[in-house]
């Protein structure tokens, strides 16, 4: 077992750390400058083991930068418990406070900066400051949430929804970290990991060239004011952008989370709500008139498309504006 080499810690990188703990609860300077006292660091390269499964922990650690995993053998197979990243605390629980051996080995993934504190100190600070033990308490219920959110995900049905949820409840994980070990933590072989990507991969790209279409159509609409036309429709609006039908229908149910004729609705109301908060267009012009004007055929339909999208009626949604002006 190669000894590791721990050092005095850099202060602003113990300020991280407290300012974390601080946004907690507020430090006191007695507790602050015994964290400046005592805080080491540790340094460790890619693949380099911090704790073996067995041993002892002494250390309750905060990951300053890189990527630690936590794993344990069963059956002579090697299982995954979990991976953190920067901006965390680490430590093995079970053999924290030197009680008993670590179920667990904890490796580093990638080149790693670790701040450390004894468990000695840990413990004279539990006993002398009693605001620290109400911080840690917090730190303690954050690790088990984690700690939960890792036993939800491998108890869901399938391997595509394991890595739809890790993918976003973990964003940047996936990318970052070596396929094999993601695969070993989500219960997964790393083939069918390695498919997942692609194949969310692929839909990510479809999803932006989407968002991309629907922008230019949304622009299109509202520059042209092709929303006024009172016989628009989705095979005349294909025609007039010269996209597709079916592709314009897919991009609009999609980006908006509308219909075709809701989102057109949608616009239109918009448009509308622009002139109301405008009293000179008001002294001009009825509500009804400005409704056909940005294409509503009806009374009744604009009356029923505003409630719904507003969520009150044009006489309500005028009183409401001129109660905030009052």
């Amino acid at each position: 077992m190669a000894i590791k080499v721990y050092q005095k810690a850099d202060k602003k990188d113990i300020d991280d750390v407290l300012n974390l703990l601080g946004s907690i609860y507020p430090l006191s300077k007695e507790l602050k400058d015994k964290f400046y006292k005592n805080t080491l660091t540790l340094q460790l390269q890619k693949g380099e083991t911090l704790i073996d499964q067995g041993e002892i922990c002494n250390y309750i650690y905060f990951i300053k930068s890189g990527a630690m995993m936590g794993s344990s053998i069963h059956h002579k197979r090697k299982i995954i418990t979990y991976i953190s990243i920067e901006n965390t605390f680490l430590s093995s629980i079970s053999g924290l406070h030197g009680v008993v051996p670590s179920r667990e080995s904890i490796v580093a993934v990638e080149q790693s900066t670790l701040l450390a504190l004894h468990n000695d100190v840990l413990q004279q600070l539990f006993k002398n400051h009693f605001d620290f033990n109400y911080i840690f308490r917090v730190v303690i219920e954050q690790y088990y949430r984690d700690a939960q959110e890792r036993s939800y995900i491998v108890r869901l049905g399938n391997a595509r929804e394991r890595y739809e949820y890790f993918t976003q409840t973990k964003p940047g994980y996936i990318e970052r970290l070596p396929e094999e070990s993601v695969a070993s933590l989500l219960n997964i072989k790393p083939v069918t990991l390695s498919r997942l990507k692609k194949q969310f991969k692929t839909q990510e790209l479809r999803k932006q060239e989407a968002e991309q279409l629907f922008k230019q159509i949304n622009n299109d609409i509202l520059e042209r004011k092709l929303y006024t036309n009172k016989k628009i429709s989705l095979k005349s609006l294909s025609v007039e952008l010269g996209i597709a039908s079916h592709r314009l229908s897919s991009v609009i149910n999609s980006c908006s989370q509308r219909t075709f004729l809701n989102y057109v609705n949608a616009i239109r109301i918009n448009s509308i709500k622009q002139y109301l908060a405008n009293p000179e267009y008001l002294r001009r012009y009825t509500v009804e008139v400005l409704a056909y004007d940005a294409g509503f055929s009806s009374r009744s339909t604009f009356y029923s498309a505003f409630k719904k999208e507003v969520g009150v009626t044009p006489a309500e949604y005028l009183r409401q504006l001129k109660d905030t002006k009052l």
